[in-house]
């Protein structure tokens, strides 16, 4: 029973994690990419100004994006090959006890 909510918990993860890095450079629901608090703090005391506009650009808001995509992919992958995760996590489970 561990297993299986383990291996849920790791799909539900992956699914709302590729979500949020699929959505959250892009739209402004989750607010500006490029202008929030800590990004202007870190290049400010770091002297790195192009830190800031690198950050902002969209060449970088792709790359977090295509990591958004990987998640899903792992996320459906995990999905599909529910049962099989599941029978690795116990047999390392009963590997782990002798």
């Amino acid at each position: 029973m561990v297993e299986r909510l383990t291996v849920i918990f790791f799909i539900l993860l992956c699914l709302f994690l590729g979500t949020y890095l699929i959505l959250a450079p892009w739209d402004l629901l989750f607010g500006n990419w490029g202008e929030n608090y800590l990004l202007v703090f870190v290049s400010d005391r770091s002297g790195l100004p192009m830190l800031q506009r690198a950050v902002s650009s969209n060449w970088f808001r792709g790359a977090i994006t295509g990591l958004g995509v990987l998640n899903l992919v792992i996320g459906f992958w995990e999905a599909a090959n529910f049962s099989q995760s599941v029978a690795l996590l116990r047999g390392l489970e009963s590997e782990g006890k002798r």
